[in-house]
């Protein structure tokens, strides 16, 4: 993983447990969601007993069959294509929010259901409305109405969105909006065992706060970094507008976080204007590893902030442009820590302030699946090509500690080939770094395939190859593999250097089984491969070609907001090295397959 050696990061839930005995006897309401969250997040309780811009892509069937109403079904109503050259204006605009549970399905009447239906507090309209990117009296619009259903989806508390016209006139359209609320509060334990690592916490996170879609987060984390004290607020629609904003507080035994983020961002392919806000202050204690193991520690300041904003005249002729620009405060300070492991090499302070300008183009092609990265979702997959490019220039005159030319870079594309689009391949690449003194500082290049072959309605043959090269990294930053960077059979942070490479072959199964109307029931096979070369901070040599093979089950999350798949995984080390355990057992949560 390319990233700072020290993360503060909140550990994806995987294993929920309950503590109702330790809470006041006076909270039944609480205990009440609490024994609910249980039976919504716990894999163990399932273990026992459009497509835009391709017309001729087939469109397959709702993820949900609940997502249906009486209302859908008023008459006979001219297709969207048909709407379109009607002229057709959008009328009335109806919302169905469904619950949890379906109470008039006999498999879902059942007391523990009903319950979850009765204390959670369903999605309002006014938070749902927020999302949408048409209103009365426009034209009615094909193409917005996919890209609202996309932006429905996205939200951790809705498990899928369709919206469909339910009646004509012969002048305005009505439309319906269909979606299905999923649970949205935990409180309890997380627990997560990868690569040898384990992580758990003490949560209470709301996503969807009183129905309004704002999240609140109350959480203690411990990983093999930090142990932290966490309050977190964030807001998509602040007031109802299309305005963001997030703040973040975190107390931990080696610092402190302060963050705060306000945005209008670009909320969709045709808005026209963009701008924002960030600042961050932190203090924590960064370890660099080597084999698994911390080599040396220090103490790392942050203060940095951000003012940008972009524009650009919608979409337009398939695809969106945009101009963008910004200025950035960056100041880093290092030092030892008293009491901690000693620094190998103590990495230099640094500050760079900067403006900066971007440019952005993104080609408007979706196509709607499912059984691919999730289980019995509706997934929105992007097969258009789009790239980025920044260029800045930081000079001692704004205050930074040297003159440096500074550029970023990301391109990527997916294509669909071979009979009924059976194939697919996606393609990534990105570029980054400094220019200062003669001499590229901090230059990381990454380029990434993924390939999938539906052989089997059922079947998903998966591949990807991964590669990163780096040159003359900061000293605070490492290039590592392990398991957290999905070399299942081996430790965190187990291969440290200058470049790496990744291979994963894997054999999907995606099923019908729908153990307590809560999961839906995948599996796979795997094998893992990867190598680095150079050496890291403590001069190991690359231990040259790792590989693991395995398998796993794969649970999606069918009525809980936390953690789309959830993956029990059992991998074998292939390449065994001394402090590497012949199997490694896998509990995590992730937002794919």
């Amino acid at each position: 993983m390319l990233a700072p050696a020290g993360k503060n990061r909140m550990p994806a839930p995987a294993v929920t447990a309950t503590f109702a005995h330790r809470l006041s006897p006076a909270r039944p309401a609480f205990l009440a969601a609490l024994a609910v969250t249980v039976a919504l997040t716990s894999p163990c309780a399932a273990v026992e007993p459009q497509t835009d811009g391709h017309p001729a892509a087939p469109t397959p069937p709702r993820t949900d069959p609940r997502l249906d109403s009486p209302m859908a079904h008023a008459r006979e109503i001219p297709s969207s294509a048909e709407l379109e050259a009607l002229g057709a204006l959008i009328g009335q605009i109806h919302f169905e929010n469904q619950d949890i549970f379906n109470e008039k399905d006999p498999r879902e009447n059942i007391a523990i259901y009903r319950l979850a239906n009765d204390l959670h507090i369903k999605t309002r309209e006014s938070a749902l409305r927020a999302q949408l990117l048409f209103s009365e009296g426009e034209p009615y619009s094909a193409r917005l109405i996919r890209e609202t259903e996309r932006a429905l989806r996205r939200l951790d508390y809705l498990f899928d969105a369709d919206i469909r016209a339910v009646d004509w006139d012969g002048k305005r359209v009505t439309l319906l909006v269909l979606t299905r609320d999923v649970w949205s509060l935990q409180p309890g334990v997380s627990y997560s065992r990868k690569g040898g690592a384990e992580s758990s916490s003490f949560e209470i996170e709301e996503e969807n706060l009183f129905g309004f879609g704002k999240r609140l987060t109350l959480a203690r984390s411990k990983d093999e970094e930090r142990t932290s004290l966490l309050v977190q607020w964030n807001d998509p629609n602040v007031v109802g507008s299309r305005w963001r904003d997030e703040l973040a507080y975190a107390d931990n035994d080696d610092g402190h976080l302060r963050a705060a983020d306000l945005e209008r961002p670009f909320y969709s392919l045709d808005a026209r204007w963009s701008a924002g806000l960030t600042g961050r202050d932190e203090r924590r204690v960064d370890p660099r590893y080597d084999l698994n193991e911390a080599v040396d520690e220090f103490r790392h300041d942050i203060s940095y902030a951000e003012i940008r904003g972009g524009l650009s005249k919608g979409l337009v002729d398939g695809w969106t442009r945009r101009l963008l620009a910004g200025f950035r405060y960056d100041r880093r300070r290092f030092a030892p820590e008293p009491g901690r492991l000693t620094p190998i090499v103590l990495p230099p302070d640094r500050t760079l302030s900067y403006p900066w300008i971007g440019v952005h183009w993104i080609e408007d092609e979706y196509v709607e699946t499912e059984n691919l990265n999730q289980i019995g979702r509706t997934e929105d997959l992007y097969y258009g090509t789009s790239w980025r490019l920044e260029l800045g220039y930081s000079g001692e005159t704004l205050g930074a500690t040297t003159d440096a030319a500074i550029v970023a870079a990301a391109a990527g594309t997916g294509y669909r080939f071979g009979k009924a689009h059976a194939h697919s391949l996606f393609l990534t690449s990105s570029a980054g770094g400094r220019w200062a003194s003669g001499d590229i500082e901090n230059g990381v290049f990454r380029g990434t395939a993924h390939y999938y072959w539906r052989w089997h309605p059922k079947r998903v043959f998966y591949a990807r190859v991964d590669g990163i090269a780096t040159d003359n990294l900061d000293p605070e930053q490492q290039l590592l593999m392990g398991g957290d960077t999905d070399l299942r059979g081996y430790p965190f942070s187990y291969q440290a250097g200058t470049s790496r490479m990744q291979v994963t072959v894997e054999q999907r199964l995606y099923t019908d089984w729908f153990p307590f109307r809560l999961f839906n029931v995948g599996a796979a096979v795997f094998f893992d491969a990867g190598r680095t070369w150079g050496r890291g901070i403590a001069g190991t040599e690359s231990l040259g070609w790792l590989k693991d093979a395995g398998f796993g089950l794969r649970l999606g999350n069918a009525r809980s907001g936390f953690g789309s798949v959830i993956h029990l995984d059992v991998a074998f080390a292939l390449d065994r090295r001394e402090g590497v355990d012949e199997v490694q057992f896998i509990v995590d949560t992730k937002r794919s397959f």
